[in-house]
């Protein structure tokens, strides 16, 4: 049982059919066996009685003159006339496997087959359901046609009695035997099964055709839930034509689900990501706030020694190459603290030209092509010194990042509410594992540059109420940033 409860429905839909099929063909042949048995058996009853008549007449005469031969010779001719015009040379279920008359005293005046019931025997010496008549409702003295069918016994009667003005003389007993319908029954099991096997024959190549049609979106809709566990499967791995049915509608809430799965996995992904820039934030803020302090002395006492120092070369080489070093130190620390409350004029469209006159160097050096589209029309109301941060940094990570004759795009644009900046390159993608930490701080997926780039753009971003994303793939890095316009009515 539990293999066939384990079975897929490509196999349980064909055997189910098969087994259908099987049921439908014993029910149907044996209903046409129970009718043909009934009906055999009413044409048995009918002609019985009928020839029973016309016998129990033709015998008044030979009784009342005790012609015994006479007698024998009525019984015996139709049924051996019957058999001799039978070509095939089998038995008619009508014809009579006994024929006995029985005088007034129940005892055997002439039989068919005289050697088992001898004249004057009682019958019931030979044949004990003679002696079962009595218990029937069987009434000599009715001149009607019986038909009597005794328990456990192979013979259907059909007794006749034979009543001469009004006076009983006998009975016509006719027996018949119940195996004479085995050949038409067997014939009727023949033709059932031949229907049977051929309707199998059909049923079950229709049935594998259907049940493949039919089980394939629920082998689709079962193998997409078992990748839930290690992996959220794609809209496209569910191959179920969309529908108003119970399997479609099962789909569309599957579908449904997975995309309230991928909301949930991208916010907790952004949540986590959220939560660990400001941890960074806090730590980076922490350590500046620190090295602030004595990179200060340092550069006083720096600037006390060469106006009161000796003037030495050596000595003010030393101190130069101390003061580049510590400038380079408080650049980087002013990298980690980004403004809290950015300020600026608001931001025009030569800002973002400024910006191409800074990158195009760069570009060129490169000999990378700079494809600019600078849509931005009067003055938007965002403050335009970290827009032009956000900006440069990442035109600047484009152009390092394409190889020479590469390409960088740019694209500034507004609509309604809403700020877009989009820089996209084609240069060497970024791995999957580096896209995770891509806004940490010195975090940097390239020999050169320290990595705070993209920290300083995301934070910058963050305290602007925009949205910043970054998506990659071989042929294109794309950075897109969405900041909101204010209202300044």
């Amino acid at each position: 049982m539990a293999l066939l409860r384990d079975l897929s429905f490509r196999y349980k839909i064909p055997l189910r059919g098969v087994v259908l099929v099987l049921i439908t063909a014993s029910l149907l042949s044996g209903s046409l066996i129970y009718r043909e048995y009934w009906q055999l058996k009413q044409d048995l009853i009918t002609t019985a009685g009928s020839m029973g008549r016309l016998l129990a007449n033709t015998l008044v005469g030979p009784l009342t003159h005790d012609d015994v031969w006479r007698a024998y010779e009525i019984i015996k001719s139709p049924f051996s006339a019957s058999g001799d015009h039978n070509p095939s040379g089998d038995r008619s279920p009508r014809d009579a496997d006994l024929v006995v008359v029985l005088d007034r005293n129940h005892r055997v005046y002439i039989a068919t087959r005289p050697a088992d019931y001898p004249m004057l025997s009682d019958p019931s010496r030979a044949n004990p359901d003679f002696a079962r008549f009595h218990d029937s409702d069987y009434d000599a003295h009715d001149a009607g046609t019986h038909t009597i069918e005794l328990d456990h016994s192979p013979m259907i009667y059909v007794l006749t009695p034979i009543v001469s003005d009004g006076v009983p003389l006998g009975t016509l007993v006719m027996g018949f035997s119940k195996n004479a319908f085995v050949p038409r029954f067997i014939e009727i099991a023949r033709s059932g099964a031949l229907v049977a096997v051929l309707v199998i024959a059909f049923v079950v190549p229709a049935s594998w055709i259907w049940a493949q049609r039919f089980a394939e979106p629920l082998v689709s809709l079962a193998n997409a839930m078992g990748k839930v566990g290690s992996r959220i499967p794609d809209d496209t791995e569910i191959q179920v034509t969309p529908s108003r049915d119970e399997i479609g509608r099962l789909a569309a809430a599957f579908k449904g689900m997975l995309a309230e799965l991928r909301e949930k996995e991208a916010l907790e992904s952004q949540m986590v990501l959220s939560e660990r820039l400001a941890a960074l934030g806090r730590l980076s803020a922490a350590i500046a706030h620190e090295i602030n302090n004595p990179l200060g002395g340092m550069f006083n006492a720096l600037s006390t020694f060469k106006r009161h120092g000796n003037g030495d070369p050596l000595s003010l080489r030393t101190l130069a190459l101390l003061e580049g070093g510590l400038a380079q130190i408080s650049d980087t620390v002013r990298a980690l603290l980004v403004e809290a409350s950015p300020r600026g004029h608001p931001l025009t469209h030569q800002d973002i030209e400024d910006i191409r006159t800074l990158v195009l160097p760069d570009a060129q050096q490169k000999q990378a092509e700079l494809v600019w589209q600078n849509a931005l029309e009067g003055t938007v109301p965002v403050p335009a010194t970290p827009v032009r941060q956000i900006l440069l940094n990442l035109l600047l990570n484009a152009v390092q990042a394409v190889f020479e004759g590469g390409r960088v795009l740019c694209q500034v644009s507004h609509a309604d509410d809403r700020l877009q900046l989009v820089v996209s390159n084609d240069g060497q993608f970024i791995p999957r594992e580096t896209m995770e930490a891509l806004f940490e701080p010195l975090s940097t997926g390239r020999d050169a540059g320290h990595g705070l780039g993209l920290w300083v753009s995301y934070q910058l971003v963050q305290q602007l109420g925009g949205d910043i994303t970054a998506e990659s793939e071989p042929g294109e890095t794309r950075f897109s940033v969405t900041l909101p316009i204010p209202d300044h009515d």
